[in-house]
């Protein structure tokens, strides 16, 4: 039975956490929602990961979902538990990092744990609490112009406390240098002081393994995806399962790419792309004017297009554009827009022109698309960059190769490298 029951707020950050916990040696199954009862799918697996769609929705639906999925990984046998969100701490002034992390602190009956955000590995560090980003403050970053969460604070000691009723202290780095011991003492006297949430500061890998192990006896731990790794490598130490990055089968078929994310890394990626594959770009406006027009477009030659290589769709653009869109639309309807239209031409692309391997940037396109394809888990296979693994779909009327990407994550070729990877 499954230990350890994680909840992310976003399926690529599902798939970014999974990623973590079958490098570090955990056999991870991904669900897509909240799944009903028990199944034979969910047994044989050391971890279980839900994806949420929670980051941007109301914070009651945030709280509700997320105590939802709480109650079925306790019913799968979990006895441990991690709340996942985005390594650049994607929220807002109002949550749904804070109450997300209160309602679950209640459930488990726990009077404290930790944020601890960063991804060294991504570039993603923590210092006195200041979240940087490729080497520069979270809101200098491009985050500061994310359409959904922007992030103009960097110090996640004060974005945190804006969120909820906790007292939220800092772990720093002198702390976590010391060790693992420095580290329980500082969590006893922050504990005594009546803090209830503490941000982690963090440099490198080894400050993750050092976290880790620090707070192996908390039953609940919030975090992005880095503190993963240190929590399933000592689990790996103990039971070591054999080749959890493998999947079963081999996927054949036609190859896309789905893109609506809008970060700086995913739009170098996809203009690298566009030097190697037949590109099509989807836009808000024309899909406001004639929706099914603009779909009808995007899809016209998509057979004889499929024929030379994957085919690329992305209605990702810079920050100027999609402003123009939102002025015009409404940030909510241009990006639901988006969202339902690259759902719809997945689905197309599956049923109607052959495409058994998709990649998919952006987290909320990834929510999309899979909830339209009826995906309900994910078994998670071997990474093509740190936090973006391939993965084998349960659930499609045929087995999907799917690889679901972070905006902010990958190599700028990551589009053109992930398919020798499956191959």
């Amino acid at each position: 039975m499954p230990v350890l029951g994680c909840i992310a707020d976003d399926s690529t950050g599902a798939t970014d956490l999974a990623s973590h916990l079958v490098t570090g040696g955990m056999r991870t199954i991904q669900t897509i929602g909240v799944p009903e009862g028990q199944s034979k799918d969910y047994r044989d697996v050391d971890a279980l990961v839900v994806a949420l769609k929670s980051r941007t929705c109301p914070v009651d639906e945030a709280v509700e979902s997320s105590l939802s999925a709480l109650a079925w990984l306790r019913q799968q046998g979990c006895k441990r538990f991690y709340f996942k969100y985005c390594s650049t701490f994607d929220s807002t002034a109002e949550g749904n990092i804070g109450p997300v992390t209160e309602a679950l602190m209640t459930a488990l009956d726990t009077s404290f744990t930790i944020a601890c955000p960063a991804l060294p590995t991504n570039r993603r560090t923590v210092y006195l609490s200041y979240l940087f980003v490729d080497g520069v403050l979270l809101n200098e970053s491009g985050m500061q112009d994310h359409p959904l969460t922007p992030m103009t604070d960097a110090n996640l000691v004060r974005v945190l406390g804006a969120q909820t009723r906790q007292y939220v202290g800092l772990i720093d780095k002198f702390f976590i240098s010391g060790g693992v011991a420095a580290v329980r003492r500082r969590i006893a006297s922050l504990r005594e002081d009546g803090i209830g949430l503490a941000i982690c500061d963090t440099i490198e890998e080894a400050d993750l393994r050092v976290l880790a192990a620090a707070t192996a006896d908390l039953p609940l731990v919030t975090a992005g995806s880095g503190l993963a790794t240190g929590i399933a490598e000592a689990f790996a130490r103990d039971h070591a399962p054999a080749k959890t990055a493998e999947l079963p089968i081999t996927v054949a078929g036609r190859a896309a790419i789905i893109s609506g994310s809008c970060s700086r890394a995913t739009r170098a990626q996809i203009e690298h792309a566009r030097q190697h594959y037949v590109d099509v770009r989807v836009n808000a406006l024309a899909l406001a004017s004639d929706y099914q027009n603009a779909i009808d477009q995007a899809l016209v030659h998509a057979d004889a297009q499929l024929t030379h290589g994957p085919l690329l769709i992305y209605a990702s653009a810079d920050p100027e554009t999609v402003r123009d869109a939102q002025n015009r639309l409404g940030v909510a309807e241009s990006g639901n827009l988006v969202e339902r239209a690259l759902a719809d031409i997945a689905a197309r692309l599956v049923h109607d022109h052959g495409v058994r391997r998709l990649l998919v940037a952006g987290g909320e396109t990834s929510g999309a698309v899979v909830a339209k394809l009826g995906v309900q888990a994910l078994r998670i296979g071997a990474p093509i960059d740190p936090g973006v693994p391939w993965t084998l779909t349960i659930g499609t009327d045929e087995p999907l190769a799917m690889a679901l990407k972070s905006g902010n994550f990958g190599a700028t070729d990551f589009m053109t490298k992930a398919w020798d990877l499956l191959e």
